[in-house]
Parts: structure tokens; sequence; C-alpha cells
């Protein structure tokens, strides 16, 4: 496991080379957020940010959405993975917002996780994003990375452990930032298949001997 030390220092190059960056899911308010980030789900934001493009011009609240309906809801987002069960929560979703909501997306972990689609991952994001709540959201990125610089005990395998774990072991001030530091790091450098080794500034915490070779 890596030291508080070690940890310190990590955080202190992430922050340097990376800093606060945000999301890079285009959104125009919370409720557009929430969509993007439930789109997002084996999806790339790269992927959901020309999906929604034309989609968020005409729809930037439940009602609207509710409006637009779920066929020609469809039609704009045909192009995601597994997009007739992602419009389908968007509309169960819209529907609840304004039931129970007032059109208005909360700003609970718990509330958030009652819509459907969003789950525990998604909450902590939005709330993270839009809110600045110190909650880390833990996708395939941030799984693998944990465990590349030993971050978490080898049997945190789930992301809710993983979640707990850094949480445990991150600073108060880093915490809305621990997330999007390993997700961009593992989207754009340490990547699953070819991480680019060669340019790496953390390479020194990598416990993969391969890649901490390499020059």
């Amino acid at each position: 496991m890596i030291t508080k030390n070690e940890y310190k220092k990590l955080l202190t190059l992430f922050n340097e080379k990376i800093g606060a960056k945000k999301s890079e899911l285009n959104y125009y308010n919370p409720y557009q957020f929430a969509i993007a980030v439930l789109l997002s789900a084996q999806s790339t934001d790269k992927q959901v940010n020309i999906a929604t493009r034309a989609l968020f011009e005409i729809v930037d609240n439940p009602k609207a959405m509710l409006e637009l309906g779920e066929a020609e809801l469809k039609k704009y987002i045909k192009s995601i993975g597994f997009f007739n069960m992602k419009a389908k929560h968007i509309i169960e979703m819209s529907e609840t917002l304004i039931e129970k909501f007032g059109g208005h997306l909360p700003k609970t972990r718990e509330e958030l996780m009652s819509l459907s689609g969003i789950g525990r991952k998604s909450a902590n994001v939005i709330l993270n994003e839009l809110y600045g709540t110190p909650t880390i959201g833990v996708d395939t990125h941030v799984m693998r990375l944990t465990h590349r610089l030993d971050l978490v005990p080898e049997d945190a395998t789930t992301p809710e452990q993983i979640e707990m774990e850094l949480d445990k072991i991150t600073p108060e001030e880093y915490k809305p930032l621990i997330s999007n530091f390993l997700v961009l790091y593992g989207r754009y450098e340490c990547k699953a298949q070819h991480p680019k080794c060669e340019t790496c500034y953390i390479k020194e915490f990598c416990k993969n001997k391969n890649y901490r070779k390499a020059k």
C-alpha cells in the first residue's frame, strides 16, 4: 500500500499537472448534467457530447423532456450504447423529478439514487460536479488506477469498497478532486491497454514493474 507521504506527493503532482478540472460532459444546467451522466454509462464523454448537442438545444428541463417523449428522445441518443434502456430511464427520471422534487434536481445522494438510472457512482459524480460535495465517483479508470498505484487493498474490488478506501486516505481538500484526477489520467495517459509510460510523471508510484521500467 502507498504510504501517507507518497500519497501526498502523488496528489501534489496530479494537482500541478491536472488541476481542478471538472467533468468533460457538456451541459447548461443541473438537469442536463444528470442526463449526460446517465447517458455516459458504458459510453464515452465524447459520444455523449455529440448526441446531446442537438438534444440540449430543445430540452433543458423535465417537462420539456416529457413533451419530447421517449420515441423522439431515442432519435437523439441512438448512437449511444443501450439507448433504448437509457431513454426509458430518462423519461422515468423526468417524471419523478416533477412529481417528487418540483422539477428540480435533488442535492442528496439518497434522493439522487431514487431517480431511475442513477446509481451511487452517478450520484457521487453529480454531487461533486454541481455542488462541490466531496464525494468520490468510481468508474473503470478509478478502479484500474487505484490498484495500479497501490492506493487500495487488493481485496477492495467493488466500486463502493474502492470509494470507501479512497475516502479514508484522501485529505479533505483533495476529496472533491481525486476522482477527476484518476479519471483524466486514466483516460489520456495511463490507459488500460497502451499506457504512456515513457511520459509518465507518476511512474515511481506504479506497482507494475513492466510499466515502471519504461523509459
